[in-house]
This record gives structure tokens, sequence and C-alpha cells, in this order.
């Protein structure tokens, strides 16, 4: 069944114009055919092709990896261990961001869990503000500058009144 450009861009959640940069770019597993009018028609296959092509890109795959990835393709059979390499590169790449985020999130987690208590409890006041004099700084001082605890009102060091002088973006 022939697709419209439009019906592609419906189907495919993207737009016109990156579907010409696609175009443009030889991301397509096949050359987008055209009629004698010039008005693209594209196929099934390209639309299944797109999703596979924007999980790449939404990983963080450059446009010239797929760009490389289905050069490969395109020349058939007999370079499968090539893609398999290539696709083995980015997968550990998405791992490593995946591991990342996994240390990001558990970083936001704690510090919510941190605030959500100190609010509960009516003592968000004695978070770490670096406009605080010392005077005023709460009875917070973590043993190490990394440690995720500080007794004891449970704040990390970052929201707690480091010991001496204050330094700016530690909240």
């Amino acid at each position: 069944m022939d697709l419209s450009i439009g019906e592609v861009a419906q189907r495919s959640g993207l737009s016109v114009h990156a579907l010409r940069f696609y175009e443009r770019e030889g991301l397509f597993a096949n050359p987008v055919r055209r009629l004698s009018n010039g008005r693209r028609i594209y196929h099934e296959e390209d639309v299944e092709w797109l999703a596979v092509c924007t999980k790449l890109r939404s990983s963080g795959m450059s446009v010239a990896m797929i760009r490389q990835y289905i050069e490969l393709v395109r020349q058939g059979p007999g370079n499968e261990l090539d893609r398999l390499e290539l696709l083995r590169r980015h997968e550990a790449v998405v791992e490593a961001q995946i591991r990342e985020l996994r240390e990001a999130l558990g970083v936001m987690r704690h510090k919510v869990r941190i605030y959500e208590d100190h609010v509960e409890r009516g003592e968000a006041d004695r978070l770490w503000n670096p406009s605080r004099t010392d005077a005023t700084a709460p009875d917070c001082a973590p043993q190490e500058a990394t440690a995720p605890d500080c007794a004891p009102q449970d704040a990390t060091a970052a929201d707690c009144a480091p010991p001496g002088p204050r330094t700016a973006g530690r909240a």
C-alpha cells in the first residue's frame, strides 16, 4: 500500500520536515520512491524501519552511526558481524547511560525523601541554605563530604550546613 509523506508522518510520529531530513541524510533502508510529479511514496516497511530508526536516535545513536548501519544493511548478506559489532557498541553506550540515570534517580529520590520528611515535620527551614550564617545553621555536620545521611535530621551533606565557611552551589 502506498503512503503519502503526511500519512507516514502521522503513523511514525515524525514531522514531514523530519522525514525529509531522514531522506536527505540517507537514513531510509530503501530509497524513497517518487511519482512522476515528484510526490514521495512510502511503504509499510518504511514505517517499520522508522520505528527502529527513531529508537536508535532516541537512545543517542548518532545520525552518522545510523547511516553506517543502514549502509551495511543495504550491502546485503556477508557483513552481519559488522552490523552486530556496531549494535553491540551502541548497546554498551545505552547501558552506561542507564546506569548513570539510575544513579541520578537514586540521588533525586533520596533528596525528595529528605525534603518530604523535613516538610512533614515542619523543619524545612533546617535544610541547608547558602544565605544562612553559621549561627543559624542546623546541627548537621556529616562525617564525610559524600555521606548520604546527616544525623539527626537525615539530610544529605548538600542539604545541611557544611562545617566551616559556606560555599555556594550545594543545594
